[in-house]
């Protein structure tokens, strides 16, 4: 391998907009990364899950096919 191609790799700042969880990282990218959701929030490792606008979904459906 040639030294002279390969990317530095930096160690780098992950910020979670969802939760404010940081941690440190390796990558290729330079400054700050900032994600959506990070293990600390996400519902398939907390194990907890927010349902968003779930009420009323059945209700909407029934009406707008006329359903009893």
């Amino acid at each position: 391998m040639q030294a002279s191609i390969q990317p530095q790799y930096n160690k780098v700042k992950v910020q979670c907009t969802t939760c404010g969880n940081e941690f440190e990282t390796g990558s290729t990218l330079e400054g700050p990364i900032r994600i959506d959701v990070c293990s600390e929030c996400h519902p398939f490792y907390t194990g907890r899950q927010r349902f968003a606008d779930k009420g009323g979904r059945v209700d909407r459906f029934k009406k707008k096919y006329n359903l009893k």
